[in-house]
């Protein structure tokens, strides 16, 4: 359907960070007809629900990207171009975003069960570290007070948790 995200990722986050962002997730979807691109772009920095990207700079990236993607003959020629913010419920895809958020509350859907049991769980990020063989570990806080560590090659999604005030 189109490049695969491993071969165009590295590329997209030197691109994004060039600009003043750094690139949260990128993935495709739609259908083989209508591919879209979607890419979630973030501010260095910023904290969900206190700032971040605005429409403006997400209209600014996707000008500056769609010359390059439409140089690549492997992307169809007519896909659809997303960027976005990553919104308040950030996913966390990387290990520099489980160390970048620890204390906050986060959401994990699992390959499979994990360490409690089920194949979802929800705690406070006490921190990641790059494990043995190149797999990062994920700790969590649960409310039963148990914590739990999850390697991220066992995590199909996670994203923060925004408590509405």
């Amino acid at each position: 359907m189109a490049i695969p995200l491993p071969d165009l990722q590295d590329e997209l986050e030197i691109r994004l960070e060039t600009l003043g962002f750094e690139l949260v997730e990128a993935v495709w979807v739609g259908t083989p007809r209508r591919p879209i691109l979607r890419i979630k772009m973030d501010l260095p920095d910023s904290v969900p629900g206190k700032g971040g990207v605005s429409i403006d700079q997400c209209a600014e990236v996707s000008r500056a990207l769609e010359p390059w993607l439409d140089e690549h003959s492997e992307i169809p020629e007519r896909y659809v171009l997303e960027v976005s913010s990553p919104g308040v419920e950030r996913p966390l895809t990387r290990l520099r975003d489980w160390q970048r958020f620890e204390g906050q509350q986060a959401l994990v859907k699992g390959k499979g069960l994990l360490e409690n049991g089920s194949n979802r769980v929800e705690g406070e990020i006490l921190g990641a570290e790059a494990g043995e063989g190149g797999s990062a570990v994920v700790a969590l806080l649960l409310r039963s007070g148990e914590r739990v560590r999850i390697p991220m090659d066992r995590i199909q999604k996670a994203h923060l948790i925004y408590r509405w005030d």
